[in-house]
């Protein structure tokens, strides 16, 4: 039975957040010398999961010196605000979410860094997915904690250890130019291992670049081909969308009947077509968008 947890060494855990559906979204755990850090926490339904496997770990939640997000989406961040789903949906979806006292946030830019009993994290800018994103270097060893940056590879599409990643477009900030761009710079670090929220430490990083490179180009083209599709659009992106998914499944090899990839991707290819959607209204304000390969 899948425990739910996966320990990578060198004192690096993923815990499955059980959002959705299990092994959907990972809470990252870091922890040195006895003292930790949480990075993206998963929904507040999470929360006893999260503090039974700390104990487990000999680190209770007074060992926790950091709670890092990568970014603020709802699943990523305990649900930050009520004003999407409304109070009942919020709560079903994402439990009690409470505010956090503005004098414990530190922010993260470009280049900060925090020491974890010694173990210096590094913060990069990664927009693309989002303007916000950022990305964590931990310099014991050089591993990279990208959150959404580096796409979403989910573990029943693997096949024989072979892993993939698939870019998340969602709303509202998709930017394939900067996307690629922060991908590159990822790549540049040199890492032997990147850990992505969705789901999990992925190996192999050169190879799983150049397919996000290849499908963040897809899904802006798919994008601009429907652009004047009127109020057919986000019918044919999300068909587009899907036409990836189940093209990258092929091209992969993956052991799962195509039925069941789509479903494994069911949520993601909406949120992908709305994503794309977002970014055709904010390029064609005043000028015509451009395919992102021209801009690299």
């Amino acid at each position: 039975m899948d425990p739910g947890f996966y320990d990578y060494g060198q004192g690096i855990t993923a815990l499955d957040a059980l959002y959705e559906r299990p092994r959907l979204n990972a809470i990252h755990i870091l922890i040195e010398r006895g003292r930790a850090a949480i990075i993206d926490t998963g929904t507040a339904l999470a929360v006893p999961r999260l503090l039974s496997l700390l104990q487990e770990k000999g680190t209770p939640p007074e060992s926790v010196d950091y709670v890092i997000l990568t970014h603020v989406h709802l699943d990523h961040a305990g649900g930050a605000t009520e004003q999407i789903y409304g109070l009942q949906a919020t709560e079903r979806l994402y439990g009690k979410v409470l505010p956090v006292p503005p004098e414990r946030i530190l922010e993260t830019a470009e280049g900060a860094r925090i020491s974890l009993a010694g173990r210096e994290l590094e913060f990069y800018d990664a927009p693309g997915h989002a303007r916000h994103h950022v990305v964590i270097r931990d310099s014991r060893t050089g591993h990279v904690f990208a959150g959404d940056t580096f796409g979403l590879s989910y573990r029943e599409l693997d096949r024989d250890g072979r892993q993939f990643s698939f870019p998340t477009t969602s709303p509202s900030q998709f930017d394939p130019v900067a996307l690629h761009r922060s991908i590159e710079r990822m790549v540049s670090l040199g890492p032997q291992a990147i850990y992505a929220t969705h789901f999990g430490q992925l190996r192999d990083i050169p190879r799983l670049a150049d397919d996000l490179h290849r499908l963040i180009d897809a899904h802006a083209e798919l994008a601009l081909r429907y652009a004047d599709s009127g109020a057919q659009r986000h019918v044919n992106l999300t068909r587009g969308v899907r036409d990836l998914v189940r093209a990258e499944a092929v091209r992969q090899q993956s052991k799962l009947p195509e039925n069941d990839a789509l479903e494994v991707f069911k949520f993601d290819i909406e949120l992908n077509a709305q994503g794309l959607e977002a970014w055709l209204d904010s390029n064609t304000r005043g000028k015509e968008p451009r395919s992102p390969s021209e801009n690299r």
